[in-house]
Parts: structure tokens; sequence; C-alpha cells
């Protein structure tokens, strides 16, 4: 158990360092590319880190042999917008209060455009309730509505790089960390060698995070569908975590919560897609208690956004509802 832990901190210590190379590779790619600094947070930065949750899911439901893989990779499709519902925002509300003088902030309000951020929530919470519902009910024709997840992110993505912004301060990049001094013609060549790198580092690191977690909840006797609706799911979000933490360090908070809201997006669409296509898609207590949840702290962060502005205290209330979940797992 002591290698177990040992492994654990550091995998999550390598994790927080290759984020940081990570933010930093994705501002200058996007930069790069043109696009607005919201794009950067909401697509590329949340496309990126989503890839090995959605991998986890792809491979449970497309390759597992039994049904309890197969559950397996409707939990983690369930349990990721759980996450960064809750938890992803409550991290982003305390690290607001503990930066904001350090940044010279005089409230604890995000400096982001909080109608946008009451709409992307709004527009999540209604697909979310769609895969909520399927969920509830076995028809013949349920396969062929993953693609209306599949349209839906499209269109998303479409308009988020449309729509896209940059603020003043998210156009000073600190210099790209593998090459301080490349020059501009092969600067989109080396942020995306920093981006794969970092990338590389998450998803190895990730694994060895989720699989000494596993260790630590066999060791405490914890039952499976804890691990697979609470436990795994915060090590496979923890990336899209570190990144709005870094993010807010920096005094970027519209990058840090707009890379929240386009991973919740992606886990609300392609994970979901893949488990329609390829499971029954039927929910048993814990899952639709989990979307239940997802629900109420989405439809508490668009009513506050909407009404209270960006304040990090309705954030960090937000994820006293993943405490709730987790207790009523507990001692149900």
């Amino acid at each position: 158990m002591f290698v177990t832990l040992i492994l654990f901190i550091l995998s999550a210590m390598a994790i927080y360092v290759a984020c940081e190379y990570f933010v930093n590779g994705i501002e200058w790619l996007g930069h790069r590319l043109n696009l607005g600094a919201t794009a950067v947070g909401s697509v590329l930065a949340a496309f990126g880190t989503a890839l090995p949750e959605s991998a986890v899911t792809f491979v449970a439901v497309v390759f597992g042999d039994t049904p309890e893989q197969k559950s397996l990779g409707v939990g983690a499709a369930m349990g990721g917008p759980l996450v960064l519902a809750t938890l992803a925002y409550a991290v982003v509300g305390i690290a607001l209060f503990a930066n904001r003088r350090r940044l010279g902030r005089s409230s604890w309000q995000a400096q982001a455009d909080h109608h946008r951020l009451s709409r992307d929530q709004t527009a999540f919470l209604a697909i979310f309730a769609l895969k909520v519902l399927l969920g509830l009910f076995a028809f013949t024709i349920k396969p062929w509505l993953g693609l209306i997840f599949l349209g839906a992110y499209a269109a998303y993505a479409w308009r988020e790089i449309r729509l896209a912004d940059t603020a003043p301060e998210e156009e000073a990049l600190e210099p790209l960390k593998i090459r301080p001094s490349v020059q501009h013609a092969s600067l989109l060549f080396w942020a995306g060698a920093q981006v794969v790198l970092a990338l590389t580092v998450i998803s190895l690191a990730s694994h060895v995070f989720v699989s000494q977690l596993d260790a630590i909840a066999l060791f405490c006797g914890w039952p499976p569908h804890l691990v697979a609706l609470l436990l795994s799911p915060v090590a496979t979000e923890l990336p899209e975590i570190m990144n709005a933490l870094i993010w807010v360090r920096q005094g970027k908070e519209r990058l840090a919560l707009a890379n929240i809201s386009g991973s919740m997006m992606i886990q609300a669409t392609i994970p979901s897609a893949l488990g329609i296509f390829f499971t029954p898609w039927l929910f048993d207590g814990p899952l639709l208690v989990a979307g239940l949840v997802t629900m109420l702290a989405i439809g508490l962060l668009s009513w506050s956004f909407r009404q209270k502005g960006a304040h990090g205290g309705w954030m960090v209330l937000s994820g006293g509802l993943y405490g709730a979940f987790a207790a009523l797992l507990f001692f149900a």
C-alpha cells in the first residue's frame, strides 16, 4: 500500500506538470491557428483532455465481453459530467477566492461573460436530460438516436469557433515551454509537438493514477458502483480540473470556464453516443441518481450565472452536491 500511495501522489503531480505544458502549448496552437481564446478552451483544450475518458468508454462499450464491462463504459459516460458539473466548478470557485488578492480582484466574481455561460449550461442541460430520459426506456430505434448527440456536438463546436473572442489578458502568452526562443515560422510545429507530448504524459499518468485509485478502493473494500461513479470519473477528469486551476491562477478564468463547459459538452454527447450505439443504455438506481444530481447542479449553475453573475461562491456550492451524492452512495 505504501508503494501504491507513492505512485498515486507522483502520478497526480505528473498530471499537473503535464497540464502546465498542455495549457501553454494549446494557447500557442490556438493563437497560431487564429482561434479566439474561448474556442481554445471550449474546443481545442476540451477535446484534447477528453480523449482519455472517451477512449475508456469506447473500449468498454465496443470491446467489452460482459455486461459488467459495458456498464463500466456507461458509468464513465455518466460520472464524467457529474464530476465536471460539481467538483470542477468548485475548484474554479476556490481558486478564484485563493488568488483574488494576487490577481488584484476586489470580489469573488470571475471575469467572464455570465450570460454566455448561462446559455451554455442551459444547452447542456437539454442534451443531458435527453440522455437520461433515454436511459429509462427500451425501444428498437434507440441506437439510431446516438446520431443526435454527435450532431449536437458538431453544432456546438462550430458555434464556439464562429463566436469565439479573446480578452486582453488572454493575449499575453508565456513563451513556449519546450522552445522559448522558437521563431514564428516554426511555432505551429513546436506548439503542436508540445501539446502531443503533454497529452501523452497526461494519458500515461492518468492510467497510473486510475490503477492506484482502484487499488486503494479494493484495499478499503469500497463497492464497485462507488468506484465507477465516484472515484474513476474524478481520475479521468483530473486534467480538466488541473487546467482550470492553472488558468485561474493566471487570471484567465474565461479559459478555465470555457474548458469545463466544452468538456461537459463532449462528455454529454460523444461517450453517450457510443453507449447508445453499443449498449442497451438502461439506467439502474445509482446511474439515475447521478443523472438527477448532475441536472440539479447544472440548473443551479445556469440560474446563478444568469442572476448572480459568475460568482465563485455559487460554483463552490455546486461542489457540495457531489458530496451529497457520495454520501448517498456510501450509506444507501
